[in-house]
């Protein structure tokens, strides 16, 4: 019987990839749908950017990947607008320090990292089947 733990390892790394990338595709997620919101409370903060953050993935390690969400401590974007709740006695609201068009590359990134992932799931499928015709 040969040795099949090379395409096990594999396949446990693929999955933790997999689930790293769906962490992002969350965080990025719920920037993109905070973007524009403002407080409820004159000069209150606003929603502060998510950060999926993940451990490197080792094939020794067989683990889930170890993820946290850290906040952004890049600064509030402000708007003059003296009739809107938020705002402070300035006039001013803060609004997330959310760039749309960032969060917008960034998807774009996970996305293609997990259809890659995805294409290699399928190749290393392939090659388990066909290890497994040889052998019968």
């Amino acid at each position: 019987m040969p040795d099949t733990s090379a395409l096990h390892a594999a396949s446990d790394v693929l999955a933790a990839g997999r689930q790293v990338q769906g962490g992002r595709i969350r965080a990025i997620s719920e920037n993109l749908a905070n973007a524009d919101s403002a407080s409820e409370t004159p000069g209150g903060a606003p929603y502060t950017r998510k950060i999926a953050v993940f451990a490197p993935v080792v094939p020794d390690d067989p683990r889930d990947p170890v993820g946290r969400i850290v906040r952004d401590t890049g600064a509030y974007r402000s708007r003059y607008d003296p009739s809107n709740v938020a705002a402070d006695r300035r006039g001013y609201v803060q609004l997330p320090n959310v760039n749309a068009a960032r969060e917008s590359a960034d998807l774009q990134t996970v996305v293609r990292n997990y259809e890659a992932n995805l294409s290699v799931s399928g190749i290393l499928d392939s090659l388990s089947r066909a290890t497994l015709d040889l052998l019968s």
